[in-house]
């Protein structure tokens, strides 16, 4: 049976960092990275994180901006 080979170019890979390294990369501290993943339900398996899960997350989780309108409406 052969399996899946996700090791060429382009191919999807998962990129599993430690809380620290996480944290150093997004600019957050190592206990808000593990905080958010509590609050967000993104595992952490034998000490890593997956980036693209906890970014994804993250951004699922943060408030949408309405872009501003200009008021048109004048008393």
């Amino acid at each position: 049976m052969d399996l899946p080979n996700f090791n060429y170019a382009g191919g999807p890979m998962a990129h599993h960092l430690t809380p620290t390294e996480l944290a150093d990369q997004l600019q957050m501290k190592r206990q808000e990275v593990i905080g958010k993943c509590v609050e967000m339900g993104v595992p952490i398996f034998h000490g890593r994180i997956d980036r693209t899960l906890f970014e994804t997350s993250l951004r699922s989780l943060s408030p949408r901006r309405e872009p501003r309108r200009a008021s048109t409406d004048r008393l």
